[in-house]
């Protein structure tokens, strides 16, 4: 009996850990077939189409704002379906609107297929992956969502150059064809057939009307929560204008494509080896310090952006090492400063303004860059930044101060 419960235990162990790495691997391919995609692939389409770079640009922001409006009934329905069905549709919306994109004659047409690569990108990226992961091993999920985020930290360093390759032999048309001929043919597949098919009780998924409806934010917490809010929101907006423009921006600056991929590819090493040693590290300290050390090395990494060409390597793996523990900070440190229980419902009030500012920051930075070139965006970035640092100083100092708390002593007192 002993035996057999081993084996079974085995098993599923080995399943998890192909489950893990079917979503990790895929969303190397979901992140750099849409977040990452203008970085390498708007240059080519503004000089064949004759469109501004803002408006090729705008095509992602509109994506990420139909993302964010249809990502709640993505997890009513991976809630109620499984993860399986809703991420094989969303790899198939990829599909159809990276073809739209391919064979778009006119703006009207290019804005279309992002709005249907939106939806995809709504039913595939991180939330739909981590929602199908909790409603297939509940409270066992968390390794295979860490798992899942260590390898999505590898999307621009995979895609940006195979992007690259495309581009350049094939041109960007070709290469919106190639991605979304690699989604019918390998990842619907993989994700009907190979995802695990059980899942937790369905009411796991769904909070109590009463928890819904209780007041997330008390008057004495509002300052602490505005100020987290904007941290978080200026974080979004940095990321989102750097996952953008930092290819273009470095071409700019006189280097040419090969090179600009090829100091782009630092990015995911960078973030992954930075969550890896947060991971080992970070639970001996509050995360408002892992939230401090992420806007001071995004800040760092702006201001040599300002420099010297030669030091783009450093200036990329400071803000991706910064940019990496800044998306561990983010789940952690609303947890810490307001307890377990009003968790989920001050996540979802922060969801609106990140999505809002990663839809904005791509067109902002696009308009920077029309108007002043590349000196203008990094300046504009680097003023981001800097307010960040501003931002989480402030909330260190509202996080001293006695407030009502849902945890026990503060622990930001304890580390001080």
């Amino acid at each position: 009996m002993n035996r057999v419960a081993s084996q079974v235990k085995n098993e599923a162990s080995v399943a998890r850990h192909v489950a893990t790495a079917v979503l990790g691997a895929l969303q190397i391919l979901a992140w750099g077939s849409t977040f990452y995609l203008p970085a390498v692939f708007a240059g080519a389409i503004v000089r064949d189409t004759g469109w501004r770079y803002d408006q090729v640009v705008a095509g992602l922001s509109l994506g990420l704002l139909v993302a964010g409006l249809v990502s709640p009934r993505v997890g009513r329905a991976i809630g109620q379906r499984g993860g399986r069905p809703v991420l094989a549709l969303g790899a198939l919306l990829l599909a159809l609107g990276l073809a739209v994109i391919g064979s778009a004659p006119n703006l009207a047409c290019y804005f279309a297929g992002w709005a249907v690569v939106g939806v995809g990108m709504g039913a595939g990226l991180y939330d739909a992956a981590f929602a199908t992961l909790g409603r297939i091993y509940g409270k066992q999920a968390r390794a295979a969502i860490s798992g899942v985020t260590l390898l999505g930290g590898f999307a621009s360093t995979v895609c940006w150059p195979f992007s690259a390759f495309l581009v350049e032999h094939f041109g960007w048309r070709a290469g919106c064809f190639v991605y979304a001929a690699i989604y019918l043919v390998v990842a619907v597949p993989l994700y009907l057939f190979v995802l695990p098919r059980n899942g937790a009780p369905i009411d796991s998924f769904n909070a109590s009307p009463a928890a819904a409806a209780r007041d997330a934010v008390t008057a004495a917490d509002l300052p602490v929560f505005a100020i987290l809010a904007s941290v978080l929101t200026m974080g979004a907006a940095i990321l989102s204008m750097m996952g953008t423009h930092l290819v273009t921006l470095m071409q700019a600056r006189g280097l040419d494509l090969t090179a600009a991929v090829a100091l782009g590819m630092l990015i995911g090493p960078a973030a992954v080896t930075a969550r890896f040693v947060e991971t080992l590290a970070g639970s001996h300290y509050h995360p408002i310090w892992t939230m401090t050390a992420s806007v001071g090395l995004v800040a760092l990494g702006a201001c040599l952006f300002l420099t010297d060409n030669s030091l783009f390597a450093i200036a990329i793996i400071l803000y991706a090492s910064g940019n990496g523990i800044g998306s561990i900070a983010k789940g952690t440190l609303p947890l810490a400063l307001f307890g377990p229980e009003r968790y989920p419902a001050l996540v979802g009030r922060l969801a609106l303004p990140i999505m809002v500012a990663m839809a904005l920051a791509p067109y902002l930075g696009a308009v920077a860059f029309e108007r002043g070139g590349a000196q203008w965006t990094f300046l504009l970035l680097l003023a981001l930044a800097l307010s960040n640092v501003v931002l989480v100083a402030v909330l260190w100092r509202l996080s001293r101060r006695p407030r009502v708390q849902n945890v026990e002593p503060d622990p930001v007192e304890r580390r001080q």
